[in-house]
């Protein structure tokens, strides 16, 4: 019996037809509806993303506004190397990993616990109105949000030092002192995103099937384990998938809200790569050397994701690709 098995899978194997390989014309035609979609995204990728990509070179060349990019001199990586000789290299460096790292641990978890939160509630009342209150600042502009920011600190009129002198204490001018500028910065950025992050993490809870919850509800799970044992797992891989692309953009920490929070009196915390690139850029008319801050600046950010997303890979089986 073994024998003839043996001898009828070498008899299929030799007269088995191969598969003919389909040619792309086949493939685009059999999802042609699915690449109708992602043709506009295409477009507007390349568009945006890819045709600018030509002003990279600025990084590399003397700019002359009369002879144009092609015109301009070339001088190699001396613009990087100027960077890196600068007495700001090291100060705004720091102050961005500081100030990115320091979001980071702070505003990811915070939605996540706000998602797990919401879904546990049965009353679905309520939850919209939590999820209503949490969602609205998101909607407020950095600029409007930065002169509330400004206000309520204010050391005369603003309502944070109001409170302090009905309780008998001196006023603080916060936003002179640079050692609350960066707790002001982040827990302000917590506060407006928090809701609106977390609604990525409240679409996938709400894919967990009602029955696991009812069968572990039968069996004497509290509302804590059903978090542990139920929810948790099931939102892992997307916040996994968040940390790491956020970790990605470690070193873009947003220009808006740093510039219009920043003055002469917290400038040594309050400087970080956008800022400085702005001020080079736009203010100082240093095109070529802006160019190469910001090219410098998305290397980093490059070589960041790629770490990260291998470290996750191997740790929880979760990566970008």
């Amino acid at each position: 019996m073994i024998m003839k098995a043996k001898k009828k899978n070498s008899l299929q194997q030799m007269y088995t037809i191969p598969k003919k390989k389909k040619s792309l014309r086949q493939i685009l035609k059999k999802d042609m509806s699915l690449w109708m979609f992602c043709i506009p995204g295409i477009i507007l990728t390349f568009i945006f993303s890819y045709i600018p990509m030509y002003g990279i070179q600025l990084a590399f060349r003397r700019y002359n506004a009369k002879a144009g990019i092609w015109g301009s001199e070339w001088v190699g990586l001396y613009y990087f190397k100027r960077f890196c000789e600068s007495p700001y290299f090291v100060s705004t460096i720091r102050n961005t990993l500081i100030l990115s790292l320091y979001g980071l641990i702070v505003s990811f978890p915070i939605p996540i616990i706000l998602a797990l939160l919401l879904n546990s509630f049965r009353h679905k009342k309520y939850r919209k109105v939590i999820q209503t209150v949490t969602y609205a600042p998101n909607f407020i502009s950095t600029v409007v949000m930065c002169g509330m920011i400004i206000l309520f600190l204010s050391p005369y009129v603003g309502i944070v030092n109001n409170f302090l002198k009905f309780l008998g204490m001196d006023p603080v001018n916060f936003m002179a002192n640079k050692k609350y500028w960066r707790h002001i910065y982040v827990w302000t950025g917590v506060w407006q995103s928090t809701g609106w992050n977390s609604v990525i993490y409240f679409a996938a809870l709400s894919g967990i099937s009602p029955e696991l919850h009812e069968a572990a509800r039968c069996d004497g799970a509290t509302k804590f384990q059903l978090i542990r044992y139920i929810d948790l797992p099931s939102i892992l891989p997307t916040a996994t998938i968040l940390l790491i692309m956020s970790c990605g953009s470690i070193l873009s920490v947003g220009f808006e809200k740093a510039y219009l929070l920043q003055n002469n009196l917290n400038l040594t915390v309050s400087e970080i790569i956008s800022t400085y690139v702005y001020k080079v850029g736009m203010i100082n008319n240093d095109v070529s050397y802006s160019t190469a801050i910001g090219l410098f600046n998305t290397l980093v950010n490059l070589v960041m994701l790629i770490i990260v997303n291998k470290a996750a890979d191997k740790l929880s089986g979760n990566s970008l690709w």
